[in-house]
């Protein structure tokens, strides 16, 4: 029986422990011939670059995991590697061989990407020391070394951290991933596999961002606004928001994402349009400051305060109105700049009003267990709107570079059809599926 055959039939860890390891596998990979094929396009076109195929089995370093991924899901940075910007990914992959030994397998002609996964582990390396064959696990992004001294006090911090499946090779998106033991969290047992493929990412950034004491700190009673509160980020974070006791206010792109933002969570939400913001919004800090003023106009006007906190991953298009926006003392958390990366602000809103920015990226190994506990609580809900079959993920991707998705896209990898992978149908009862499946009604809408 093959390794695949052994994990789709439920196979005990003995015999997934004794069925041979692939020579190849299929992935969603990048070919480094491609890498100027962008170079004088108007629509980088993802579907371009992204192929589906087969590439090598790597070997296993002693403190890694080969995991056979049931699902995983898109992220922008998955566009940010097919249009190779701001930099092609194979610099990355060059830059992280270049330290030698196991990470000088990462420089190939290929990069197999995908920051998020949910699998079983199938095999352990010799150093392994808290994962047996046969667990079912969520993977984090955050690849750390945890032989560097600031890793003890927090991961993200490291200096020589790397974004899993961006800045490294072997990533998500792919039937097989190779991953560090320190990336490993346990699945929440009461949902399928793409549902938990949606968690690591963007349920894992928004925790730091708005909870952990590294991030905004966020206390009950705070407002807090949020950007783009109907994709993968924001639909966490609307959450997350409602479930510690603070008043959520969305900004959205559409009519059609407001009744989803306030399902979400969201107690407040406002369309772009009415404060008339467009990706070239922030070239110009006073154009800023005037969005800032309708917005301020608008939440005082539904809340009758400014927000304490600004969660921001647009980036350029948005970044000047958080600044100008929350309030004296407020803060600014960021963790990406989709529409750019060079911001504009009033600086004098900052300085004069006692503002802090504050970066925040991905998540450490804790925090990201802390999100998952909430997740098995039943506090937090996955946010999966429509999933693909892997050999479909440049159209996946695609829909996410056109902002043409809610929630988060999942993808379907050994998975052989969604709903798979539940192995605690009690709890899933007792938390109820419609808690567990928000957007359903709107995705349903959409098709029908």
């Amino acid at each position: 029986m093959s390794l695949t055959d052994a994990v789709l039939s439920g196979a005990t860890p003995d015999q997934l422990a004794a069925a041979p390891v692939p020579a190849r596998f299929t992935a969603a990979h990048l070919r480094v011939e491609d890498e100027d094929l962008f170079a004088d396009a108007a629509d980088k076109d993802v579907r371009r670059t992204l192929h589906v195929g087969e590439v090598p089995m790597p070997e296993l370093a002693p403190d890694e995991v080969l995991v056979a991924v049931m699902a995983s899901s898109v992220n922008y940075n998955t566009v940010w590697s097919a249009k190779f910007e701001p930099l092609s990914t194979f610099r990355f992959l060059r830059s992280y061989a270049r330290q030698g030994g196991w990470a000088a397998r990462h420089d190939q002609p290929f990069h197999v990407l995908g920051s998020d996964a949910s699998g079983v582990v199938v095999r352990v390396g010799t150093g392994v020391r808290r994962w047996r064959i046969g667990d079912h696990v969520i993977v984090s992004p955050a690849h750390v070394d945890d032989q560097e001294p600031a890793t003890q006090t927090d991961g993200m911090l490291s200096e020589a951290q790397l974004a899993w499946g961006f800045e490294t090779n072997y990533g998500g998106l792919a039937q097989y991933a190779v991953a560090r033991a320190s990336q490993l969290v346990p699945k929440p047992p009461h949902l399928s596999w793409e549902e938990a493929a949606s968690i690591p990412v963007c349920g894992g950034t928004a925790y730091r961002m708005l909870v952990s004491d590294r991030g905004a700190r966020m206390k009950q009673g705070d407002i807090v606004l949020i950007w783009g509160a109907s994709g993968g980020l924001g639909a966490y974070a609307a959450q997350l928001v409602r479930n510690g006791g603070g008043i959520a206010v969305g900004v959205v792109g559409s009519e059609a994402k407001e009744a989803i933002a306030r399902k979400l969570g969201c107690q407040v939400v406002i369309n772009r349009e009415e404060i008339g913001i467009g990706d070239d919004s922030g070239e110009d800090a006073e154009l800023a400051v005037k969005a800032g003023k309708r917005l301020g106009a608008i939440i005082r006007r539904e809340v009758g305060e400014d927000p304490h906190i600004a969660f921001e991953h647009v980036g350029r298009a948005t970044f000047g109105i958080s600044v100008f926006v929350v309030r004296r003392g407020g803060a600014v958390v960021t963790c990406g700049s989709s529409t750019g990366y060079q911001h504009t602000f009033d600086n004098r809103y900052l300085w004069m009003k006692l503002k802090r920015i504050i970066g925040s990226h991905i998540a450490n190994l804790q925090e990201m267990t802390e999100c998952a506990r909430l997740f098995t609580q039943g506090r937090v809900a996955p946010v999966v709107s429509t999933v693909y079959p892997l050999a479909e993920v440049a159209e996946a991707t695609r829909l996410v570079q056109l902002n043409q998705h809610i929630g988060k896209v999942g993808v379907l990898c050994l998975a052989p059809a969604p709903g798979l992978g539940v192995t605690a149908p009690e709890l899933r009862a007792r938390i109820g599926e419609e808690h567990l499946a928000p957007l359903r009604e709107f995705t349903a809408a959409a098709t029908g």
